[in-house]
């Protein structure tokens, strides 16, 4: 059986680290930063744009490959964090996306953006 395609990436961005000494560098704190940091990134690509215009982003030439570069960041940013601690990351957001049907169920969440009344009590 072949590696899946985030096992392929998850070594490929670790041999880069390992190449260039960056491990010492690559400490969860760091990695965590970094990602955010690109995260910061790709919302400023979005700053500003009509929801029209956001659905629209990968057909701009200009800024369709600004934002696919800066996803690719994200991504290896969270290939690597994920990799230094140790975390299956398909296993991670499968079981979120279980927690999320558990809590948001179809019947009680269909056609709704509202967050479930107990996970945000009213201020006081």
């Amino acid at each position: 059986m072949s590696p899946s395609p985030i096992a392929e990436l998850t070594a490929r961005v670790r041999a880069f680290a390992v190449e260039r000494d960056w491990q010492q560098f690559h400490t969860p704190k760091n990695l965590t930063m970094a990602l955010a940091g690109e995260v910061g990134e790709l919302l400023a690509e979005f700053q500003w744009l009509t929801p029209e215009q956001s659905a629209a982003v990968m057909s701009d030439p200009e800024l369709g490959p600004r934002v696919r570069a800066e996803i690719g960041d994200v991504m290896i940013y969270l290939i690597r964090l994920t990799d230094t601690l140790g975390i299956d990351l398909i296993e991670a957001a499968n079981d979120k996306l279980d927690e999320a049907s558990r809590r948001y169920t179809v019947d009680a969440a269909r056609g709704s953006a509202a967050k479930i009344a107990k996970d945000h009590p009213p201020a006081s």
